[in-house]
């Protein structure tokens, strides 16, 4: 007989299940304000604590408080409301598409939308985004046509893609968004490659990559961070923790480290955690992060607190692994509402202004939708030519290529 016990396998599981009521007590969230904002040059040493607590602007009452506010001007608040208000909107309208049987898939991004939108606003023209199916705001941000992304998640005839991609698999190198990929982790290394290419081309031009929680467990995440911290490679590398990887909560990917951010520490990497509902404190982080990439001084790893309130996507149900209302108990509420809030305590805005901006963003996306599917749907209309498959491939298409095009009728 061994003189050990025998071992156990541990498998991490939520403490809250379908049925049981929400309880986010262990999400320890520091007052606003109180997280210091240290020299964007600092030591990766010196800021070590920054990857366990949570910076926050947007207090409860609606100010904005701390060393990271202040950085905003009443135009560009107005602006970023509206284009989270704008990505809503937009969601809410594909999601019903989609159940229509306009088009076979959609993401949200329900609860997040301060993430990409605020993000964008950091970076400058020329900068690439690395991004998942969750960043779309990326491009609303950049006013991006609505109408070109429908065509794309319709596949009609106008899709820019020519029907290559997924639904909502966007691609714009005009913007500075890299074709998705539905295999998440793959942002990672491409990011970091495309930032090493732009030092040695002594260009100024920096890379952001993304990805969720569950992706960090991903051999892509930990090879990108290996190279992004060898190379110091020009990159903002950025977690979106909404807390569930599709049906597993976030336990799963982090095991027991404290943090996401805190994976960082391993490669000598500066690590922040922000909380993602909130624009002032996204913006403020990103403009650090990016100003660090811009001064040739490495990587920046940063953690988004965040919620997904909505399903992983128009395949998922997820009131079969969460309880209902768990997103009504998340802690930092909506990051449209703190937003409106806050502007409107200081005069930025008005309850009047919020009702009319919705409206008019109402008409704007049902505009861009009546033109989309005038074209066409997945399920009707025009869809993009069997040709396009051929094109865009090669400089000088092969002539095998050329004989299987001839083939084809084209």
């Amino acid at each position: 007989m061994s003189e050990y016990p025998a071992l156990s396998f541990r498998v991490p599981t939520p403490e809250i299940r379908p049925g049981d009521s929400p309880d986010f007590s262990d999400v320890k969230i520091p007052k606003a304000g109180t997280v210091r904002r240290p020299a964007v040059d600092a030591d990766p040493e010196s800021i070590r604590d920054m990857a366990f607590t949570i910076i926050r602007v947007l207090t409860r009452d609606g100010d904005a408080a701390g060393e990271w506010a202040g950085v905003l001007s009443e135009d560009e608040l107005r602006t970023g409301l509206r284009h989270m208000m704008r990505l809503r909107a937009f969601d809410a309208r594909m999601l019903m598409a989609q159940r229509q049987g306009k088009t076979s898939f959609y993401a949200q991004h329900l609860g997040e939308e301060a993430v990409s939108c605020a993000f964008q606003r950091a970076l400058l023209p020329g900068d690439m985004n690395f991004p998942t199916y969750r960043q779309a705001g990326l491009l609303i941000a950049q006013d991006y046509p609505m109408f070109l992304m429908m065509c794309q998640i319709y596949s009609n005839e106008k899709d820019p893609i020519h029907g290559r991609q997924l639904p909502i698999m966007y691609s714009s190198k005009a913007h500075g968004f890299f074709s998705i990929s539905g295999n998440l982790a793959t942002q990672y290394p491409q990011a970091v490659g495309w930032a090493m290419a732009s030092a040695i081309s002594g260009d100024h031009k920096i890379a952001a990559g993304w990805v969720g929680d569950g992706s960090t467990a991903e051999s892509d995440f930990h090879a990108a961070m290996v190279f992004a911290s060898t190379y110091k490679a020009p990159v903002v590398l950025n977690i979106v923790n909404n807390q569930w990887a599709i049906s597993t909560f976030q336990g799963i990917a982090k095991g027991d480290s404290g943090t996401f951010a805190a994976r960082g520490h391993g490669f000598g990497i500066p690590a922040l955690r922000v909380d993602g509902n909130d624009y002032l404190a996204v913006y403020a982080v990103a403009k650090w992060a990016a100003e660090r990439a811009r001064r040739n001084l490495g990587p920046t790893l940063v953690e988004y607190v965040t919620y997904r309130a909505g399903g992983h996507s128009t395949s998922d149900d997820p009131s079969a692994y969460r309880p209902k209302k768990e997103g009504d108990a998340w802690p930092l509420g909506d990051p449209i509402l703190r937003l409106k809030d806050h502007m409107i305590k200081h005069g930025y805005w008005s309850e009047e202004r919020h009702k009319q901006a919705e409206a008019e963003i109402d008409d704007e996306v049902l505009t861009a939708q009546k033109e989309a599917e005038a074209i066409g749907t997945l399920s009707s209309g025009n869809g993009p030519s069997a040709r396009d498959m051929f094109e865009d491939v090669f400089e000088e298409m092969p002539p095998h290529l050329v004989k299987q095009r001839q083939e084809a009728g084209y």
